[in-house]
């Protein structure tokens, strides 16, 4: 069929056609010619010649830019016509080359390269699939669906995770900002007014809004797990248990909150840990897993928690974990949750205690000298603790050492209060005798 004459004399007649309609300026006409000789190659499956034609047309003298996207759009629905996977590549990279540097085939040539992506991922080319997706900027385009540039965004992020390119990850996902998924949807849209840009539909495959933020946060989560950021994927395990679809459903949302838990206790104590703790402990849907309540109340209670109960009733939660969704909490979970669990105490200790000696606090830890040692001075290191060790006496001090100015200052705030008292107390005095004076008038 590729050396078939009356093709190419068929082709020769429509290419005068298009020569005259695009030297006339007619539009309509230009974009039906080019359209008829690719509709020709097509069906006469003649990929070579329709991959020439395209080439040809795109660089005559003149060629009008209707005319162009008209081709592009023409051939693209072709590509999964083509007879076998060598064809359809050719097929792209032609169309890639022909849209390439051209503003007003900007969304095809994203769409182009990332069916490109799709094929040379399938083909176990992550390497290659990721490098061709980085080479779009989707975020300058501003006829794109909003949709469609966040699930284009979204497939560059994951396909960087996939090639372990952490660092051009979080680069790539710092182009959405995560406001974008409590934009409201069911507002109408507003006519574009004159002069602006029209966004194009999104097409029928790209996910909702919802299922993007979801897919967004999963994602957040693989790059999370990667530093072992636990209260960072606790907050996206949080935003994920927010969307309705999933709050609706409790075979969905239960193991989301019990992530939610387990990542509260493996995060490191400070204020926004504290209060995504306090507000997650007020959720009622708690109730349904009260394992987890029992847990999160006791990291809120300033008592010592016995490490080998803990875990002895927790245990086998923790193992179940890994057939849950969103899998295992990580190589190192059950190392750091002992670890929270002894600056858990240690804070308890520091609260009812000024000062207390190394083998008492070791006793209390189930440690051993050394190792409540090394677990405080991490902890003082951090600045989650103030404390010194008088190593020689084997005594630990939780208070701070005042300078002269704060000590002035708190005795100055003493005498404030003590006259402020006397004032009221000569006040109340005086205010009885008169009552009792006009008493005895009477």
């Amino acid at each position: 069929m590729e050396g078939d004459g009356s093709l190419d004399s068929k082709i020769e007649s429509l290419l005068n056609v298009e020569k005259q309609m695009r030297l006339n300026g007619d539009v309509a006409g230009t974009k039906k010619a080019a359209i008829d000789i690719l509709q020709l190659c097509f069906e006469s499956h003649a990929w070579k010649t329709l991959n020439d034609q395209i080439v040809v047309l795109s660089k005559r003298r003149g060629q009008l830019k209707q005319a162009v996207t008209a081709m592009v759009q023409q051939a693209m629905q072709y590509i999964d016509k083509t007879p076998d996977i060598e064809t359809k590549i050719e097929l792209i990279k032609t169309l890639n080359s022909v849209s390439a540097g051209k503003i007003y085939v900007e969304i095809e040539r994203a769409r182009l390269i990332k069916r490109l992506a799709k094929i040379k991922e399938e083909q176990g080319q992550i390497a290659e699939a990721a490098d061709l997706m980085q080479e779009i900027a989707v975020e300058t385009f501003g006829a794109m669906a909003k949709t469609e540039k966040i699930a284009f965004i979204l497939e560059q992020v994951r396909l960087c995770l996939d090639r372990q390119d952490y660092v051009r990850a979080q680069i790539l996902s710092r182009k959405i900002s995560p406001r974008v998924f409590d934009a409201d949807t069911s507002k109408e849209k507003k006519k574009p007014k004159e002069g602006e840009s029209i966004v194009e539909e999104a097409p029928a495959d790209i996910p909702s809004l919802l299922e993007l933020k979801r897919i967004y946060y999963e994602l957040m989560i693989r790059y999370h797990s990667h530093g072992n950021d636990y209260l960072e994927i606790c907050r996206c395990y949080k935003s994920i248990y927010e969307i309705p679809s999933v709050k609706e459903d409790s075979s969905k949302w239960i193991p989301v909150l019990r992530k939610i838990c387990w990542y509260l206790v493996l995060a490191p104590h400070d204020p926004m840990q504290s209060s995504l703790l306090n507000s997650t402990l007020d959720d009622k849907n708690l109730s349904e897993i009260p394992h987890f309540r029992s847990l999160l109340k006791q990291l809120i209670t300033m008592e010592v928690i016995q490490w080998t109960a803990l875990w002895s009733t927790f245990k086998d939660e923790f193992e179940n974990e890994k057939n849950m969704l969103g899998g295992s909490l990580g190589d190192k979970a059950a190392d750091d949750l002992k670890e929270r669990v002894i600056e858990h105490n240690i804070l308890v200790v520091s609260k009812y205690y000024a000062r207390i000696t190394v083998k008492r606090l070791a006793d209390l830890l189930c440690l051993t000298v050394e190792e409540a040692e090394k677990h405080l001075s991490d902890m003082v290191v951090s600045k989650a603790l103030i404390a010194k060790v008088d190593r020689p006496m084997g005594i630990v001090c939780f208070q701070s050492v005042k300078d002269s100015n704060d000590i002035l200052n708190s005795w100055a705030t003493n005498l404030e209060k003590l006259l402020d008292l006397v004032e009221k107390s000569c006040h109340q005095i005086h205010k009885e005798t008169m009552v009792h004076k006009a008493a005895l008038k009477v």
